[in-house]
């Protein structure tokens, strides 16, 4: 590779990073009968944005949008954003709910521009302190194929516990609701991906937590950092008041 090319590569090196959007926010009622749920108000900002400055923060260029639901009014509403934050801010629209690994699929161009560039994944509805530099440098320290992180809870036997070796992060399995005790870390909604997992990706209704990164494990590319401070999945009313109050905390 040449000089001048390297130099073109590296100006076109953009850090990517999408942002799963694509429910109806059914289980959020009454606050989303009037706007998509990303949009809904949280500590006097809209939810979504939390997300995309926090993802500025980390160094991203290009935040993409898997969406179902008025991607319209979504991406009209973000323009103003894009400009004040400048960001570059694009929609990947599903036509039928794709699950939580299909939106990789259908954004896979916009994803892998070739660079070997790894790109952030994130659940809408996670509220957190967003340590995603920290998670980036430490995928790229272990040269995996996935970074997940994961949050300690009290009652793990209500979520997906991710069972991995606290010394190394590798991660072993992961157990649907257990009734019996195997671990107090779950799954917080936040992953950083190399380009090369797109390749377990298909392009229909998929699971990434019970189809893609079992596949990930079983070669041993799959790591877990376990994330500090507060975290809280807001997508029910309870659960919302009680993420405003940790986050309010967190100040």
């Amino acid at each position: 590779v040449t000089p001048e090319r390297a130099a073109q590569r590296e100006r076109e090196r953009e850090m990517k990073a999408i942002i799963l959007v694509g429910g109806f926010g059914t289980r959020l009622r009454p606050l989303t009968l009037s706007v998509p749920k990303p949009l809904v108000d949280f500590a006097n900002k809209p939810m979504i944005l939390h997300q995309i400055e926090a993802l500025k923060r980390a160094g991203v260029d290009h935040v993409i949008l898997a969406i179902a639901y008025q991607p319209g009014v979504m991406m009209s509403f973000l323009k103003e954003y894009e400009e004040k934050l400048g960001i570059k801010i694009t929609c990947s629209e599903e036509k039928t709910p794709m699950g939580t690994a299909g939106p990789l699929a259908i954004a896979r161009k916009l994803l892998d521009d070739g660079t070997g560039e790894p790109f952030f994944m994130l659940n809408a509805d996670v509220i957190c302190e967003y340590p995603l530099r920290e998670a980036l440098d430490y995928h790229r320290s272990h040269g995996g194929e996935a970074t997940i992180l994961v949050t300690k809870v009290d009652e793990p036997s209500k979520y997906g516990v991710v069972v991995f070796d606290e010394s190394t992060g590798l991660v072993d399995r992961f157990v649907e609701k257990p009734k019996e005790f195997v671990g107090n870390k779950i799954n917080a909604g936040i992953y950083v991906l190399s380009p090369s997992v797109l390749d377990k990706v298909q392009l229909r209704p998929t699971s990434i937590e019970k189809e893609v990164f079992p596949l990930v494990a079983q070669e041993d590319k799959l790591r877990a950092m376990v994330l500090e401070g507060y975290w809280m999945d807001v997508g029910q009313p309870k659960d919302y008041l009680q993420g405003l109050d940790l986050y309010l905390g967190g100040l």
